[in-house]
């Protein structure tokens, strides 16, 4: 378990969350490499059947990443999402997952150091959980 990274998929809107990860990038900020970037329209377009297929092909943490409530390209595209996300904590439960497995956040085009803050916060709690213990290895 000491070795232990964690595999982390990251389905980052592309307005805002994603243009948050470029920057992170291009300003050289120190993150760990456990995130899988996946570019998304929007938050709100983060199926949920996607989460749970990244969790039991092995991922052992999903982030979902968005504009800022107010400020989505698609009007309302992050409230749905908000709202998806609630549920989407009791599947994962179901799955017999911690919860605290998948995270949301907002984070805008201009917060590199958010983005680089969040994935590095989300990582140091996966490392700590541990494994997926349901996941198999076909990720990655």
């Amino acid at each position: 378990m000491e070795d232990f990274e964690p595999r982390i998929i990251g389905f980052l809107c592309n307005w805002c969350s994603y243009a948050g990860a470029d920057l992170a990038g291009t300003s050289r900020l120190k993150m760990p490499p456990n995130l899988v970037p996946i570019k998304v329209m929007c938050s709100s377009r983060v199926d949920p059947e996607m989460v749970t297929d990244a969790f039991l092909r092995g991922a052992d943490g999903v982030l979902i990443a968005g504009c800022h409530p107010g400020d989505c390209h698609y009007d309302k595209g992050n409230y749905y999402a908000r709202r998806r996300f609630a549920v989407l904590k009791k599947v994962v439960e179901s799955l017999g997952l911690e919860a605290d497995r998948l995270r949301l956040s907002w984070i805008s085009a201009s917060e590199g150091a958010r983005f680089q803050q969040v994935v590095e916060e989300f990582t140091e709690k996966i490392r700590k959980m541990g494994p997926n213990p349901t996941g198999k290895e076909t990720l990655l």
